[in-house]
């Protein structure tokens, strides 16, 4: 049988290098993503004479994921854009480095942590709903205050305060110049009077002020307090008995705060809009709910006994993936995928967006909301590399099960207080930056329950 090579595949022309693809991927990411999709399977491409790739079919995903994780490095400008809003943090470091850090923070994460962390969550969204009226809600400062409180008395034992219209707004600001700034091969210094360059000046003080301020206020009181940022500053290397350095305990509390918020309170915004449009979905989950809590607050225990609730925000991530695309990796090493043979420094990209959205893996209307999809006897059994809003291989989402189990208790929540309705009848629509939000955001209509 013969081996392909990257020149056999099916790709686009491209013209002046590829720069008028990197101006539309600045405009719609995921509209030259799926332009590429028409191709096949594993279609080529070249942009300023680099070499990529693009993989659609789930056992390749695996196989290069996975089987060919040792011969992966991350994406070089994806780690310099964001060293330079969370610094040298498990998200971009590479090599032992990343090992090092990836194996301590570990030792933070596991379910049995994770679950240690419940009753935070739960008093951060039952204080936050606790001040929402009857009425037209803004649903993306709802999730955003919730996961930054959760986040903020997971980290420091502190709730966020009067802060969090501020810090939401500058995780968005930064998120944005982000993926504006992936799309050129190098940035231009902050300094300069440009067009954005003052609002990343100030989201960036803002949050390093905020974060700098916990951090050093630890260090200063030697306070042992086992919150997250204890629990870093407390973590050994299990091999070397190495602690991780001030700086990157400073730099894992940024990652995690930015991160940590953001990614959760996207995929709880799609939830609500899906649960809102799909009445039948939504009186069932909080049918569950109630029969399962009876009206008390939930506990980590409890969520793995509303498996619908479960399943409605799985079919909410893999219709709206919070990060719907960017997992491109350089190849260290020549390879074979698919019995092509893919040459070293070749730009492999992976977009969840797609593979969560092609019929061939999702027979029964891709594009409904069916959350039975993942409930226990589906009809379709979910193919291996299909779904992934969580990554796939050695670098899969730390957080993963932080993330579960926060979104899960913030869901109960707000289905034990508040029945959910648009307040218009247009759909969102997508908008990438970093993370998949709704273009003008999204306003619902909350009822309490007490009042219907």
């Amino acid at each position: 049988m013969t081996t392909l090579t990257w020149n056999d595949l099916p790709g686009h022309p491209t013209r002046w290098w590829g720069i008028p693809v990197l101006a539309a991927m600045r405009r719609d990411y995921l509209a030259v993503i799926s332009a590429q999709r028409s191709l096949g399977d594993l279609p080529r491409q070249t942009i300023l004479g680099e070499r990529g790739v693009d993989v659609f079919d789930p056992e390749l995903v695996r196989e290069v994921m996975v089987d060919h994780a040792d011969a992966l490095i991350r994406w070089a400008r994806g780690p310099e854009v964001f060293s330079q809003l969370m610094g040298q943090s498990v998200l971009v470091t590479e090599g032992p480095t990343w090992q090092r850090q990836r194996r301590m923070l570990m030792q933070a994460f596991t379910p049995r942590r994770v679950a240690g962390y419940a009753a935070l969550m739960t008093d951060a969204a039952a204080a936050g709903l606790a001040g929402v009226q009857d009425g037209e809600v803004a649903m993306d400062t709802l999730f955003s205050h919730l996961t930054m409180d959760v986040i903020s008395r997971t980290l420091f034992s502190t709730p966020i305060g009067a802060d969090t219209a501020a810090a939401a707004h500058a995780v968005q600001v930064l998120s944005e110049t982000a993926l504006a700034e992936m799309f050129w091969p190098f940035t231009l210094p902050d300094w300069l009077p440009l067009p954005g360059k003052a609002a990343k000046r100030r989201a960036s003080r803002l949050i390093h002020g905020l974060l700098g301020g916990h951090v050093n206020a630890r260090r200063a009181s030697g306070d042992g307090t086992p919150d997250l940022l204890g629990m870093l500053m407390a973590l050994r290397d299990e091999a070397t008995g190495e602690a991780l350095s001030p700086q990157e305990v400073y730099d894992q509390c940024m990652v995690s705060f930015q991160a940590g918020h953001e990614t959760s309170a996207t995929a709880l915004l799609w939830w609500s809009w899906l649960l809102a449009a799909h009445p039948e979905a939504q009186a069932r989950a909080r049918t569950e709910v109630d029969a399962v809590l009876a009206g008390r607050v939930p506990t980590a225990d409890d969520s793995g006994a509303m498996p619908f609730l479960s399943a409605t925000l799985k079919e909410a991530m893999r219709l709206y993936p919070p990060v719907a695309a960017i997992m491109t990796r350089r190849l260290t090493r020549e390879i074979t995928l698919g019995g092509v043979r893919l040459p070293a420094r070749t730009l492999v990209r992976v977009t969840p967006w797609l593979l969560h959205r092609d019929p061939r893996w999702w027979p029964d209307a891709p594009l409904a909301f069916k959350p039975e999809r993942f409930m226990p006897g589906a009809a379709h059994e979910i193919p291996r590399g299909a779904y992934i809003p969580f990554g796939l291989g050695p670098r899969v989402c730390l957080g993963q099960h932080f993330a579960v189990l926060e979104m899960t208790l913030i869901a109960a929540l707000l289905l034990q207080r508040f029945e959910l309705s648009p307040a218009g009848n247009e759909a969102p629509k997508p908008r990438m930056a970093v993370t998949l939000r709704p273009e003008s955001g999204l306003t619902l209509r909350l009822t309490s329950r007490r009042a219907a």
